[in-house]
């Protein structure tokens, strides 16, 4: 049974900061749905418009498409957005790419993670005090993986998480206010995929993963990390359909649809989630975002 949708007075509300269109719907899509079909006010914002971003659907890897790719990916999001029920606002910056050589080139001028931090950080404080979040996620200090538009966009919530509370800081960006927790995303996590994997083998299917673990070292170290364990399996097809809205970067034939969408929900239906920040009390380890916040909201909006 779904809890029922909170009124106006004690509505969550719950902010994801990512680096590019289909972040969102790649990481943490499913908690997303599960929220907003709970009436959680859901927010994202999308740091650049991933124009460097490559084309990796060999159905969409054509001239027309390449010629209008920032239009297109806006126009995805869209799409995107709609089907998880969220609302969603741009910063502004321009994707970094991804470098590629040995040496690596530098990156390109006017990029998103040559931005200065603090500087790059305003429009997100202001965007935080203006929907004010009880809850906030990003990636950790790698990225998630090191995309270095994915490595700005920790480093800016960083700065914004703690800022948006300090009326010194910002005083340009509106009225302060301090969301109560902060927490990482760790939904690509090795575990999940090894647990996937060896019950693709077990029904006698083919695992999209197994290249991938063969270089994928063990870090119980980084695994203990994770905190949250949101269950949100019933909500695996809208993270899926809001994942083939990004046709530029999502192949329906590819390893994101490789397995079973039954055997996902049997064998991983969470997505995982790292507390970084708390400013409330709650017990470890969580099954919510919102542990220690639900039946305060109303108290903390005033």
């Amino acid at each position: 049974m779904q809890t029922p949708p909170p009124t106006d007075s004690d509505r969550l509300r719950l902010m994801h900061v990512h680096a590019h269109p289909d972040d969102e719907s790649s990481k943490g899509a499913a908690t997303t749905a599960k929220y907003v079909a709970e009436g959680v006010d859901v927010h994202v914002v999308t740091c650049t418009g991933g124009e460097r971003g490559s084309v990796l659907n060999p159905r969409m890897d054509r001239p027309d498409v390449l010629a209008n790719i920032t239009e297109i990916r806006r126009r995805e999001m869209e799409t995107a957005r709609d089907i998880l029920g969220i609302t969603q606002d741009w910063l502004g910056f321009v994707d970094s790419g991804w470098p590629e050589g040995d040496p690596k080139p530098p990156l390109p001028e006017g990029c998103f993670a040559l931005e200065d931090v603090a500087e790059a950080a305003a429009p997100l404080v202001r965007l935080i005090r203006e929907f004010r979040p009880h809850v906030v996620t990003t990636y950790d200090e790698k990225g998630g993986y090191p995309h270095p538009d994915h490595i700005q966009c920790h480093n800016i919530s960083m700065v914004a998480f703690e800022a948006a509370g300090d009326p010194e800081r910002y005083p340009e960006a509106g009225p302060a206010w301090q969301p109560m927790k902060l927490y990482y995303q760790h939904g690509f996590n090795r575990p999940r995929t090894v647990a996937i994997s060896e019950a693709m083998d077990a029904a006698g299917l083919e695992s999209p993963w197994k290249e991938r673990l063969a270089t994928w070292k063990p870090d119980p170290e980084h695994d203990a990390r994770i905190t949250t364990r949101v269950p949100c399996g019933e909500f695996f097809d809208v993270r899926d359909r809001a994942l083939l809205a990004h046709a530029t970067q999502i192949d329906p034939d590819g390893h994101w649809f490789a397995v079973p969408l039954d055997l996902q929900q049997r064998v991983w239906p969470t997505e995982e989630f790292e507390l970084v920040v708390s400013h409330v009390e709650s017990t470890l380890p969580e099954d919510d975002l919102f542990a220690g916040i639900r039946g305060t909201a109303g108290r903390l909006t005033s």
